[in-house]
């Protein structure tokens, strides 16, 4: 296992994932909500911070996040970091960070 670029996540989808075909091979977009607490200096109380993580799973890991994954289902994910930029409408150019599955488990399914 390469351990310079290694990313674990436990979370809860978003959104439903959206899963579309690219060159005959599946992809899937969704985000994942993860929460961390952390008592703030000269607190005694723990405060809870939501952190939002783009993922995007191809091949048979969007097919089982098609399948067994919705809004709300938790997830453990590993996976590892990638970063794209490009040029949007206006000229600007945007540059994008998210976590590239390499194994995931659904724990539930929203109803």
């Amino acid at each position: 296992m390469n351990l310079s670029n290694n990313v674990q996540l436990i979370g809860h989808l978003g959104a439903d994932p959206i899963v579309k075909e690219v060159n005959k091979t599946k992809v899937a977009n969704f985000s994942v909500a993860v929460n961390d607490y952390y008592k703030p200096k000269g607190s005694e109380e723990f405060v809870e911070k939501t952190m939002w993580f783009n993922v995007i799973a191809w091949d048979k890991y969007a097919e089982k996040i098609e399948k067994k994954c919705a809004k709300g289902t938790e997830v453990i994910i590993s996976g590892k970091l990638e970063s794209k930029s490009y040029t949007d409408k206006e000229g600007v150019k945007r540059f994008v960070t998210e976590v590239r599955v390499v194994e995931i488990i659904c724990r539930t399914k929203a109803a």
